[in-house]
Formats: C-alpha cells, structure tokens, sequence
C-alpha cells in the first residue's frame, strides 16, 4: 500500500468523507468520518495535501488540521462543482475535492485566523442590527400610517415621526399606544447596540496601522477599513487590482463568444458585505465630500455622460484597487499617486 499524498474533505455537521489518492491517482482510502474522529484520524497520517471546499466551518477545520503539519487549501465550491463526474453524494464531492485541489490554476481561499473571524463576527453582527433597525422604522411607519400620522423617510423622518407620535399619542387607542411604546423601546435598544458595537470596531480600527492608512483613501472610513483587513488576510493572493475588483463583484461580466466581446453589468460575485460599503463610501464622496479630492474630480469628470449609480460603482471599482495597492505595498495613500 503506498502513502496518501492528496486527501479531498467533505465537510459537514456530522458525516466527513474523506478521499485519498498516493502520488500516481491511486485510490487509498475512502471512508466516513463521524465529526469526533476527524482530527484522529488526520492526526496518524503523514504531512500531506488535504483539499477542502471554503464554508461556514472550513477555517476551523483548516487550521485544526494544519496543526498535524499537513498542508490545507480550500476552494470556492463553484470551483470544485465542475469535478463533480455524475450526481450528488458525499463521496463523489469529496472525490471532486481531491482532484480539485491538485489542478495548476485553482485559486484558493486563505485561511483565516480567530482573531480575523472575530472582527468579522463584529461587522455581521451590526450588519444583522442595522437590518432589524430598518424593520422596525418601516413597521413603525407602516403602523402610524394607518392611524393618519405620516412621516418622511429617512433619519430626519424618524425623528419627525418619534415627535408625531408624542405628540399624537393621547389620539390613540390604549393598546396601540402601548404597542407603540414598545417598538420605540425596541428601535432605541437597537440602537445602543449598534453604537456599542461600532465603538468596538472604531477602537480596533485606531490600534491597526494597516486600516488606519486604508482609512485615508476617500470614501472608507472606520467601518470599511477594518472590513477589508479582516476579510483579506493575504492581499497578495491577488495578481492585480483588477482581479481584487472583480473578487468584490464590481467588474463588468463579459459574455463572449465567436470572437465578438460583450459585457454587461457588474458581476456581483464575492463578497457582498465589501461591496456595499465600498459602494456606499463613493457615493458619499460624490455627493456629500466636504472638499475637493483626486476620487471626486474623477467621478465628476465620469458624471458628465454617466448615470449616477453608475459612476459611484465605478468610483467603488477605483478605490477597490487603490485599496490593493496599499494592502500590497505597504504605502500610505497618496492623492498625487492616484
């Protein structure tokens, strides 16, 4: 019997299948693993190559095994689903895994470290807040609308509609007054947590030297940076700027074919989180920069024959690639430069 060279880990809850092939494509092993003997069974082999497809639960694993000395990759699953010779079983995707991971040109997917996880878990976690916020705000409005108070949108409705209803509030019947108090109630402890958070998040961003010279690029702030950081360990696994765009999902799809190219729209692939923020950071620069900068010269010059959400798209891409360049070279951003 020869020595497993390559292994392919399907993760799950429970159920691992694990698939390994020596040096020349043999089949060593194939078997399941309940999620107790996994580190077992990894922990009695030899260092070798052990290809996992990118998750919920992949970085855990990823580093568990890589503590036995072994060398672990994880892949996008749409990377690997190719490999996939015929239906959907556990040991077809772990066989798939296995031969993906041997291929030249699979890109693969750092492994993130608990503290980079954690700091993510802070950006989601405000994230899930802000979005039960705006739950709240349309159910309040949705609710005073019906008894005559209406309100504008935004945070100056808000604050319009807090007055309205004390104001009005004498109008209503009991119980929907009490049903009022304690959505208002429910917005405010919401937002103290949120403010908790960002707090958080702002402290970390101050102790960080990488995300306090991200923070100088027009158009990211405090929340962005700190994102980026935690979400790119490895800046360098990208080639280029472009290719760091096109992972954030903001470089047009080309649909080709015959020789003749076409592209369409943005591809909105990756990582959604990233993408929004940077999106969201140039339209601010667009329309709310205090003064002028090198960003917004440009998105005005690009304004002159472009819609607006176009051109803060395209302002996101730019900022997307000065972002790498500062990731990669390890230089504070330099309006002259860009």
């Amino acid at each position: 019997m020869g020595t497993i060279s390559t292994i392919g880990l399907d993760l799950a809850k429970n159920v691992f299948q694990v698939h390994g092939i020596d040096s020349l494509g043999n089949i060593l092993v194939r078997r399941r693993l309940r999620r107790g003997e996994v580190l077992r069974f990894f922990e009695t082999l030899p260092p070798c190559l052990v290809g996992m497809e990118a998750c919920g639960t992949s970085h855990y694993w990823a580093r568990s095994i890589a503590a036995f000395g072994h060398t672990v990759r994880m892949m996008p699953p749409v990377y690997v689903k190719p490999y996939v010779k015929r239906g959907k079983t556990d040991a077809a995707d772990a066989e798939a895994i296995c031969e993906a991971v041997t291929r030249p040109t699979m890109r693969f997917v750092p492994v993130k470290s608990p503290a980079q996880q954690a700091a993510l878990l802070q950006h989601k976690t405000r994230d899930l807040l802000v979005r039960q916020r705006t739950m709240q705000v349309n159910a309040l409005r949705g609710h005073l609308a019906e008894f005559g108070i209406i309100s504008a949108a935004g945070v100056a409705g808000l604050n319009q509609m807090m007055t309205l209803l004390h104001a009005e509030q004498e109008m209503l019947p009991e119980p929907a007054r009490k049903l009022f108090q304690e959505i208002v109630a429910h917005l405010r402890a919401l937002e103290q947590r949120i403010d908790d958070i960002e707090k958080q998040i702002v402290a970390e961003h101050r102790a960080s030297s990488v995300s306090r010279r991200l923070a100088g690029i027009p158009g990211i702030g405090p929340i962005t940076a700190s994102a980026i950081v935690a979400a790119v360990p490895d800046a360098s696994t990208f080639r280029s700027g472009r290719q760091f765009a096109a992972w954030l999902g903001l470089t047009p799809k080309s649909h080709s074919s015959g020789g003749k190219e076409r592209q369409v729209g943005i591809s909105k692939q990756g990582d959604s989180y990233l993408r929004r923020l940077l999106v969201l950071g140039a339209t601010a620069v667009i329309r709310l920069a205090r003064k002028e900068n090198a960003s917004r010269q440009w998105a005005a010059k690009l304004l002159e024959k472009k819609a607006a959400r176009v051109v803060s798209v395209a302002l996101a891409n730019k900022t997307a690639r000065i972002v790498w360049a500062l990731l990669t070279t390890g230089n504070a951003y330099s309006a002259r430069s860009a």
